[in-house]
């Protein structure tokens, strides 16, 4: 297991602390701990973990020092309800903050910033500003779409998402239109599917938001630079149902030392102001409606959420995967 510190506190019962597992890299929170520790005079330890986390707090059991876990999409969150080690959490301030359909019905979890499931179109070769997801599944793409793993945690979402809206009979059909739609078999990362484009394998890739900020800024490989410059972003759905997003999140947990500084730290960070932080560090959407994205996450373009609860999302993941390996979409194209 791959673990990073930032002075992690050693005693749980630490006065004035809060200790957090966070599965975010700890520079990418460190202004969020740093602003708290300002506001409030609490110490907040990190301790990063790449992967385990709910195990390691599982083998950590009561005696665990974990007060808030910190996390991306919502198959971990869920992931972390699931297994137990997550307990509920009653707040009027954070409800206040955040919109009910980016929390668990029973104060488990809460989302902080969101990521649009997006398309990217080539700048060059696409000329439409607007599409559907259900477009994907349309022969006039054929062999102009690339994407990643199927399987992938992201894709599961967004296919679980179009079965909570369409069922399995439509999910099935659109599965089947995007697989002949495929320009190769699902292969690489998001960023990836950009770099396909700018190269001219593909004119639509699926991505999510926040790797375009991370392309559009990234000085250690420029060539980046120039895939980010070679899309644009299309957020399918805007004029019905909105696009697919996932979250960042964050959840008290089950054996927290501190409740009261969890609970302080979890209020603050359901702040617009701390999820503004949040979000321009991650190149992602703040949760709380008004609360404004970084200038890099406007350039994208105006984000309308799909309003469907995350958790009725995450009720459909496993029907989800189980019908992308049903249709073979990982095999790519038919001919």
């Amino acid at each position: 297991m791959s673990t990073a510190m930032m002075s992690v506190a050693t005693s749980a019962f630490a006065d004035g602390e809060v200790n957090i597992y966070s599965y975010r890299q700890p520079e990418l929170i460190k202004p969020l701990i740093e602003e708290f520790t300002k506001e409030t005079g609490i110490k907040a330890n990190v301790l990063f973990l790449d992967k385990g986390l709910v195990e390691r707090i599982q083998a950590e059991g009561a005696n665990s020092p974990a007060d808030v876990i910190l996390t991306v999409d919502i198959s971990r969150l869920t992931q972390a309800k699931e297994a137990g080690v997550t307990q509920p959490v009653t707040s009027d301030i954070i409800n206040k903050d955040i919109p009910e359909h980016f929390r668990d019905p029973d104060g488990n979890w809460f989302g902080l910033t969101t990521r649009g499931r997006v398309v990217y179109a080539s700048r060059e070769r696409v000329s439409q500003d607007s599409i559907t997801y259900e477009e994907l599944a349309d022969p006039k793409w054929k062999g102009k779409i690339c994407t990643r793993d199927f399987q992938h945690s992201y894709n599961v979402g967004l296919t679980a998402s179009i079965l909570a809206h369409k069922g399995a009979e439509e999910t099935e059909k659109w599965l089947t239109g995007l697989k002949n739609n495929l320009a190769r078999k699902p292969d690489g990362n998001d960023r990836e599917q950009a770099k396909a484009i700018a190269s001219g394998e593909c004119d639509l890739g699926l991505g999510n938001t926040y790797y375009v900020g991370l392309m559009m800024t990234n000085t250690k490989e420029p060539e980046q630079q120039e895939w980010a410059k070679a899309i644009k972003v299309l957020f399918p759905n805007t004029n019905d149902r909105g696009t697919h997003v996932n979250i960042s999140g964050m959840a008290m947990a089950k054996n927290a030392p501190d409740k009261e500084n969890a609970l302080k730290f979890m209020e603050f960070l359901a702040s617009g102001k701390a999820q503004q932080i949040y979000g321009e560090q991650v190149f992602e959407y703040p949760v709380m409606p008004g609360a404004e994205p970084s200038d890099i996450v406007k350039s994208f373009g105006a984000i309308k959420p799909d309003s469907l609860s995350l958790a009725d999302i995450a009720a459909n993941r496993k029907k989800a995967s189980e019908l992308i390996d049903q249709v073979g979409i990982n095999d790519g194209p038919s001919n």
